[in-house]
């Protein structure tokens, strides 16, 4: 018998499968010839292909995904609304997700005649997983917030299946060059308004760049520090080692201008990885080859930055006065100092917003614990979360939990569980296989896959008493973090359930594929302009109603116009969008000191339209209702929020209003005097409290309830002032009185005298007189 020849199988391809001979034209570059000639006779097989998707850089050729993407980060944090009839995370979530379809749609346009499989990763279904479950709970929870998550989870699955297949060794560094420079943009107009009172931007707490809360600000550049690092190992010439270790510097004294205490502890545990990873991976990096002056230069101007911009004091009013009433420093490192050094303070977790906080959470685990399987639905924590606070609780105010794994569970039930333990599971894999990497994959994917762990390590500390999974600029970030984890795993061939795989591709997979993304990029236009259109005439109404309020003339018929055009506006702005709690509800709350109650109370039935379980809600829609003579509403509304919280201080108070004007005044004035003397009150408890004790003459509660409200409303102190007067005379103290009299008189605006007077008995104005 004749002795076969041995055939070797073909050699590799370049996406590591067997070689074969190419038909036809080529698809995404020239054909492959294969090294040897196969031969007919031979019935050897193949060798096995690797789980690699691709050789790369081959889906990349001509592709501007990667620039698309970086763009992106740069401007989601550089760019802000110069005026508040846009919410500032409203232009972020634009531009993020205009960017991210715009980028695939350029993706899909480049792979338009493409046949070779594209990539795939068990990451992908995570997401997904969440947007399918959002979609769901449309059915059975809140419909619009339900919608916003599966929005908002299909956004982050684009991101991250966009850079699986596009973020290579050679394009990585754009992305991470948008990354920190959009921090330095953001971290400049910080800058400006700590050390200027820069106040181009509208901001809540300063300084808040372009994110309208510091807090929101911190928590992203602190998770942008692992890739500005690597920009600077990377550095090779002088000019652009001083370039990065000058901005590092920068955004880091940004940073700690916000005092943000999530921040800093995530700082505090990047101050240790980093300069291990760095050091692991040394022999690697172009910093190896620094020269002592370029070690000196990039070491000595962090430093130099950092304790140079760091000492300049503050010309921001608002911080002056922060630190004078609660000692927070008048530079950026006696601010973060202070910060970090209040996290020991006893107070802090008793009265402060720890305090606060740890009251949602206790909240939230009750959530969980009842519903672990269902969750409420996707977004619905705030819609559900009255249900489930403690007796005696009204704090409704907080649309987030401030802690995002909690926030996850609570509304996600299973489908959360499932996120997160393979989520975590994946990045303890993925931490171990970074670890054990060695030769040539540790000196290509090493940092990198380092890097970005470090910055996921940062963003899941910020998580714990914030919401960055829910901002855009954080949310895209966390997207592209695990992209950049995927595509190494695609490039390490590494096999398993946390592997890149093949995705089968047609041309027409590509252009069904921009065919669905145009139609995506039309209705995110739709959503916009809906967007931007209520968001805009529901602020231009409560800005009307403000400062018509604020002229202490509200009444005047000169207002006629404003008040028409306001009521008009919000209208207009509650039927484009009823779901806008965070400000429809202050129209109201300034139409109801005018006594428009007719109006007030529909703005505040539309909320619980959307938001059904806020006591302190359905207290004002009763308090209106027995303004303009409905006592049987007025009881129905009591009734369903004492049902929900019957000591919480609004719907006591609110009890106490409505038995006193039917009549039963003992009743209602044990009441008060019980919540009043237990410092347990609110603004209108302390009032009808007031009123009650004076007619029954109880003196001794009538002050202690106006010493309550200076306590508590300090700006209507002279009222307050006028009225402590009036009790200690009712109580035979003259002397004590006139204190309070002449303090009222002292705070009286010049040209209202006779307005305080009149709340002063006429006998005691000659007392009043000057010497």
């Amino acid at each position: 018998m004749a002795k076969k020849k041995r055939i070797s199988p073909p050699a590799a391809g370049p996406n590591g499968a067997s070689a074969k001979p190419v038909a036809g034209p080529a698809q995404n570059g020239p054909p492959q010839a294969p090294a040897v000639a196969p031969n007919p006779i031979s019935r050897a097989r193949p060798a096995p292909a690797p789980a690699l998707a691709m050789l790369p850089g081959e889906v990349l050729k001509g592709d501007w995904t990667v620039a698309l993407l970086a763009l992106m980060m740069f401007l989601a944090p550089a760019l802000g609304v110069p005026n508040e009839e846009m919410l500032q995370d409203t232009l972020k979530s634009i531009v993020v997700s205009f960017a991210a379809l715009v980028a695939a749609l350029a993706f899909f346009w480049n792979q338009r005649t493409r046949t070779q499989p594209l990539r795939w990763h068990g990451l992908m279904w995570l997401p997904l997983l969440l947007m399918v479950y959002a979609l769901g709970s449309m059915v059975w929870s809140h419909t619009y917030l339900a919608g916003v998550e599966a929005i908002r989870w299909f956004i982050f699955s684009v991101l991250l299946w966009l850079g699986l297949n596009t973020l290579d060794r050679e394009r990585l560094p754009t992305l991470a060059w948008g990354i920190h420079v959009g921090a330095v943009v953001a971290s400049l107009w910080t800058a400006l308004q700590y050390w200027a009172d820069f106040a181009f931007f509208p901001q809540g707490p300063n300084p808040a760049s372009t994110f309208v809360n510091r807090n929101f600000f911190a928590e992203f550049v602190v998770c942008t520090l692992p890739f500005s690092v690597y920009l600077l190992a990377r550095a090779r010439n002088s000019a652009t080692v001083a370039l990065l270790a000058f901005s590092i510097g920068f955004n880091l004294v940004a940073m700690f201008m916000t005092g943000t205490r999530s921040a800093l502890l995530a700082f505090i545990a990047l101050l240790v990885v980093l300069p291990f990873i760095v050091w692991r991976y040394r022999q690697h990096l172009a910093l190896s080859g620094w020269d002592a002056g370029r070690r000196i230069l990039a070491g000595g101007l962090i430093v130099a930055t950092v304790l140079g911009l760091g000492l300049i004091t503050t010309g921001n009013p608002k911080m002056v006065e922060e630190n004078r009433t609660e000692g927070r420093g008048l530079n950026a490192l006696e601010r973060s100092f202070a910060r970090a050094k209040s996290m020991a303070a006893t107070e802090e977790y008793t009265e402060r917003s720890f305090s606060i906080r740890w009251v949602m959470w206790k909240a939230t685990g009750r959530i969980i614990q009842e519903r672990p399987l269902t969750g409420v639905g996707a977004g619905a924590w705030e819609v559900d979360i009255p249900l489930y606070q403690e007796a005696g609780s009204q704090l409704e105010t907080d649309y987030y939990v401030h802690n995002e794994v909690l926030q996850l569970l609570a509304e996600y039930g299973l489908a959360g569980w499932i996120f997160l333990l393979t989520l975590l599971a994946y990045l303890s894999r993925a931490a171990w296989r970074t670890w054990r990497l060695s030769g040539d994959d540790a000196r290509q994917e090493g940092m990198l896959r380092a890097t970005t762990l470090a910055a996921l390590m940062a963003f899941l500390i910020v998580s714990n008493a914030g919401f960055p999974w829910r901002m855009a600029s954080t949310g895209a970030l966390f997207a592209l973090c695990l992209a950049i984890l995927a595509a190494s795993d695609a490039r390490l061939a590494q096999r398993g359930w946390s592997a890149a795989a093949r995705l089968n591709w047609k041309p027409a997979f590509s252009q069904i594929g921009a065919v669905t993304t145009m139609g995506c990029l039309a209705l995110a236009a739709y959503i916009t302009q809906q967007a931007a259109a209520s968001e805009s005439l529901i602020v231009r109404a409560t800005k009307i109603a403000l400062s018509v309020s604020q002229s202490g003339d509200y009444n005047n018929p000169k207002w006629i116009k404003q008040r028409a055009e306001m009521l008009d506006l919000i209208r207009r702005g509650i039927d484009i969008n009823p779901h806008y709690r965070k400000i429809t509800p202050m129209v109201a709350d300034e139409l109801a000191k005018w006594g428009d109650w007719t109006n007030a109370v529909w703005i505040w039935e539309s909320v619980l339209g959307s938001r059904p379980y806020v006591t302190a809600i359905m207290s004002n829609v009763a308090r209106g209702h027995a303004q303009m003579g409905e006592p049987d509403k007025a009881m129905a509304m009591l009734e369903r929020a004492k049902v929900l919280q019957p000591m919480a201080p609004s719907v006591r108070s609110l009890e106490v209003i409505l038995l006193s004007r039917n009549g039963n005044e003992p009743k209602a004035l044990a009441m008060a005097r019980e919540d009043i003397l237990a410092e347990r009150y609110d603004y209108d408890m302390v009032n009808t409290g007031y009123v009650l004790a004076m007619r029954a003459k109880d003196y001794d509660l009538a002050i202690k309830s106006m010493e309550l409200r200076n306590k508590g409303w300090p700006a209507n102190k002279l009222d307050a002032d006028a009225k402590l007067g009036n009790a200690w005379v009712g109580k035979g103290d003259t002397n004590k009185a006139m204190e309070y009299f002449r303090a009222a008189m002292a705070a009286t605006p010049p040209g209202q005298e006779q307005a305080t007077l009149n709340m002063i008995p006429q006998p005691l104005w000659p007392l009043l007189q000057k010497p």
